[in-house]
């Protein structure tokens, strides 16, 4: 088939400077040729330099039974499947050089990409005395841990740099003292006297379609069984691949559903001592298919991998499905949702659903409640020198009302309105002994686009804030008869806290810090203003 042409030189006796020259192209060929590819890299440690580190049994089999399940041609049908196991492939040096090289080969955005460890974990403090989480590499030393094992930020940062949007990390590790990982004797002893719940769980700043699954939780142990002769987790993750894990019955496993299958087969088996955890960025259609292919339309699904939704039950016509971060297939047609954690229940709604949808269940919470707020506050206003408060205006009290807009204009971001205003007759203190009075009437209109942090009731949030800001004064006094206008913008931050007492009612208080610029008795000077308030809200 004639697919294009090329402009080429003609020959002498033409006397052209160009002519069109047919191509033909094999179709067939051009399409291969431009076809997003499958990698991926495994790598199995199990034997270390350093005699502190206990060897593993299965880290190596860990990695090369996933590889012949990746490029099993009736499973994951991968293009490129790089196993590192052996001693000399298993080195800081050497694992972040075939990092790199998988960067220089999965260059195309659309491209599929696995990254896998099965190795030891531990914790040790860095330069600056931070606790970081480390993967002991074949060459780490167990006295010199930052500078010879391959901290989690370093691995987390070549992996970000990959270009494909369509990529996973499994680490099938932990960083707890036991199972798979081990500490240094001081760290241990200094972690014995302080509860799990001090660490919080770390989180990934995945990008889009990128996820980072772990065989574990924050602060768990991830094992090894005898019986399985594998990593639990990995075992059950190889399993899923053979079909299992397609809940939706589409044809393909995808990463989530495989996921989500090792996770509850390894938290039976454990009997709730392993929980491994996933973090994922909402990607819609999960779009890393690690094994079969999509040959149908799916059943609907109902998921979240949300954390503000983590240890809630998912229910689909009164009976439980599964426990989030996870997600469920379900009949097409009308369902009744719950998300219930012990006998509260947080959402429950009617929802109509089809073959093929996929609903994340945080569009649910969006719809159930309200994300709009119009709050009524009181408060006072201060310029923050003493200077501005003799010779501009003293604290005053005010009033205020804020409009808030939750996810808007993006996911976890919030758009601020608020107006505020007092008016009265106050004195100003110019000279000691000698009170001057005025009367005063102050305007501002505040614009802010804060970031959220919600738990459950309790929100809070901060972020930059623009403010406009009226000022005038009147005097009636025998040295000055008449009045002064100030109006300025201002730029600043806001900050606020938010308790719901129910669907519609919330206890808010909120506090601002700005700076401005005024001309006092023809003196320019940048000066800062704050404000705090506190009130009651209605959400609509």
């Amino acid at each position: 088939m004639l697919l294009g042409t090329l402009v080429a030189c003609a020959g002498p006796a033409s006397q052209e400077k160009g002519g069109l020259v047919p191509l033909k192209l094999d179709e067939t060929a051009l399409s291969n040729a431009y076809a997003p590819r499958r990698l991926a890299l495994l790598v199995g440690i199990s034997q270390f330099q350093d005699p502190q580190w206990r060897n593993l049994r299965y880290s190596g089999k860990d990695a090369t039974d996933l590889a012949a399940a990746l490029k099993d041609p009736a499973r994951g049908r991968f293009d490129q499947v790089r196993l590192l196991s052996r001693p000399e492939e298993t080195t800081r040096t050497a694992i972040l050089a075939a990092l790199r090289e998988l960067r220089r080969e999965a260059t195309r955005p659309d491209d599929v990409v696995v990254v896998y460890f099965s190795a030891h974990g531990t914790l040790a403090r860095d330069g600056r005395g931070e606790l970081k989480r480390y993967l002991v590499t074949r060459d780490a030393a167990y006295r010199d841990i930052p500078q010879t094992a391959l901290g989690m930020d370093e691995l987390k940062a070549e992996f970000d740099q990959l270009p494909s949007r369509r990529r996973l990390l499994v680490l099938a590790t932990c960083h707890s003292g036991s199972g798979k990982s081990l500490l240094p004797k001081e760290l241990e002893a200094e972690l014995t006297g302080i509860k799990s719940g001090f660490y919080a769980r770390p989180l990934e700043e995945s990008s889009r379609a990128s996820m980072v699954f772990a065989a574990c939780d924050w602060g768990e142990t991830a094992r090894e069984d005898e019986g399985l002769r594998n990593d639990i987790y990995t075992h059950f993750l190889i399993e899923g691949l053979n079909g299992a894990a397609d809940r939706n019955a589409d044809g393909a496993v995808t990463a989530t559903e495989a996921h989500d299958h090792a996770r509850r087969r390894t938290f039976a088996f454990t009997e709730g001592r392993q929980r491994p955890s996933a973090e994922i960025l909402e990607v819609g259609a999960d779009p890393v298919v690690l094994s079969g292919s999509i040959n149908r339309v799916g059943r609907p699904e109902l998921f979240s991998y949300n954390p503000r939704l983590d240890g809630f039950t998912l229910k689909v016509d009164g009976e439980p499905r599964t426990e989030l971060p996870g997600g469920a297939a379900v009949p097409a047609g009308r369902r009744t949702v719950e998300l219930t954690k012990g006998d509260s229940v947080l959402v429950r709604r009617e929802v109509e659903v089809a073959q093929g949808d996929r609903l994340p269940l945080e569009r649910l919470l969006a719809e159930t409640f309200p994300s709009r707020s119009l709050s009524l506050l009181g408060g006072m206003f201060s310029f923050v020198d003493a200077s501005s408060r003799k010779e501009l205006l003293p604290a005053s009290p005010e009033v205020a009302v804020a409009l808030r807009l939750e996810d808007r204009p993006l996911q976890d971001f919030s758009l601020l309105l608020d107006l505020s205003g007092s008016m009265g007759r106050r004195n100003l203190q110019l000279v000691p002994g000698t009170s001057v009075p005025f009367g005063y009437t102050r305007l501002s209109l505040g614009v802010g686009m804060p970031y959220l942090w919600r738990w459950e009731r309790l929100s809070l949030y901060a972020g930059p804030r623009v403010a406009a800001l009226y000022l005038r004064r009147s005097f009636d006094v025998e040295a000055f008869v008449g009045g002064q206008q100030y109006f300025t913008l201002s730029p600043g931050v806001v900050g606020g806290v938010v308790w719901r007492l129910g669907e519609r009612l919330e206890l808010t208080s909120q506090m601002q810090l700005m700076l401005t610029y005024v001309v006092v008795d023809g003196q320019g000077q940048a000066v800062g203003f704050t404000s705090g308030w506190a009130g009651m809200g209605y959400r609509f």
